[in-house]
């Protein structure tokens, strides 16, 4: 996700620190070029060897080192950077930095970007809601400087608030949306289904399926990365919910069904990745069924095809759908786009290592209504999204 991209960590005396090295490892496992500046005062909580070690970059320390070649540090990693990240972010650099004071390497170098800067305050629950750290926050935003909201939780100065920095996979996500660059997808309306259902026998047993909805929920990433609005309709999953999306949860197939129907007409782009269901028990018991001596038979009905309906009505909007297979994949995939009326398809071999439910990769096909067919490597989820979303553009050319 990170390829190419210079990322410069900024972190701040605070106790979070001990919780930077994990983000910077994912930076690095990205793709991205992470250079780490440390106050004097982080140090006191986390070793700049630690920090080198995983960045694979030297740590810069002080404005006045003169070792390596030369340059104006400050300057030079300014410039470099394509987004600069202060974590965890203290009352006292976000008061310096809305102050103009610029006295060591992490401030000067804040000065002195044209790149995004996105703060992740971590701090006492009194001190993030003293009005004068408030008022700071305030006019950063107006500034153009980006703030990720704290957690809240048990602090570890033993109190409980809002305070606590946010986990490293959600400031993950903010860093990608960050660098997500244009919005292209404003005005766009998504709907997009994700997850598995569940069918339920009696109150503690059902019928599902292995669908984590990681590729849907990477998608609903992208397109509000994007600036597309969009509305997530997921069956259960245990995924926290992208921010910025709708989120209609929903457990069985007929769930999904009313919920699909609802906000249909809301969108013009629908992608539907769900893992639904094609049966249901006829019967659904109301207390457990007890095990006994005897088989248990069950009678399966139909579960309505959501997709078909979709295809059935769906007037001039852009319809993607998913085909998870073991056999006859094209065969299979190709058919399906057909007799459901898709635009495309997006198909995956689910037996192949790295590709299908829960991993964080995917290796795909996409089938065009045409009879084109692409080949995708495999790669993460959330690139796999962004590629798909880079294919649909090809379809609001043809509207206008």
């Amino acid at each position: 996700m990170f390829a190419d991209k210079s990322i410069v960590v900024g972190i701040t005396g605070g106790i979070a620190a001990y919780k930077v090295p994990e983000l910077v490892s994912k930076l690095v496992k990205g793709g991205a070029d992470v250079n780490v500046i440390m106050t004097e005062a982080a140090t006191q909580f986390i070793s700049p060897l630690t920090l080198q070690t995983i960045s694979r970059n030297p740590v810069v320390l002080r404005m006045f080192d003169m070792s390596g070649p030369w340059e104006v540090r400050h300057v030079s990693l300014a410039d470099r950077a394509d987004l600069l990240v202060v974590i965890p972010a203290t009352a006292n650099v976000i008061g310096k930095v809305c102050s103009g004071i610029a006295d060591d390497m992490l401030s000067t170098t804040i000065m002195a970007t044209k790149a995004p800067v996105l703060f992740a305050p971590a701090m006492n629950v009194h001190m993030y809601e003293n009005p004068i750290v408030q008022a700071n926050i305030t006019q950063l935003k107006s500034y153009g400087y980006h703030f990720l909201e704290p957690a809240s939780g048990y602090l570890a100065c033993g109190y409980e608030g809002k305070g606590r920095l946010p986990e490293t996979e959600q400031i993950v996500v903010a860093i990608e949306r960050l660098l997500a660059g244009e919005k292209d997808l404003t005005g766009r309306k998504f709907l997009i289904t994700a997850g598995p259902t569940r069918e339920y026998i009696d109150p503690v047993r059902f019928i599902s399926n292995g669908s984590t909805g990681k590729m849907g929920y990477a998608i609903a990433e992208a397109a509000v990365q994007r600036g597309a609005e969009v509305i997530l309709v997921s069956g259960p999953v245990s995924l926290p919910v992208p921010s910025g999306v709708e989120y209609v949860p929903v457990v069985s197939a007929l769930d999904m069904y009313e919920a699909v129907r609802k906000y249909y007409n809301q969108s013009d782009v629908v992608i539907k990745t769900a893992a639904v269901a094609d049966y249901y028990p006829k019967e659904r018991h109301d207390r457990k069924i007890k095990k006994s001596e005897h088989d248990l038979t069950l009678e399966m009905a139909r579960t309505p095809d959501i997709l078909k309906y979709l295809g059935e009505n769906k007037g001039n909007r852009i319809l993607v759908g998913f085909a998870a297979e073991t056999d006859n994949l094209v065969e299979n995939a190709a058919a399906k786009v057909k007799r459901k009326n898709l635009d495309f398809i997006v198909a995956n071999d689910i037996t192949k290592p790295g590709a299908g439910f829960g991993t964080d990769t995917n290796i795909v096909k996409l089938l065009y209504e045409d009879g084109k067919i692409e080949d995708l490597d495999k790669m993460d989820k959330k690139v796999v999204a962004h590629q798909i979303i880079d294919r649909l553009k090809a379809f609001f050319k043809q509207e206008n």
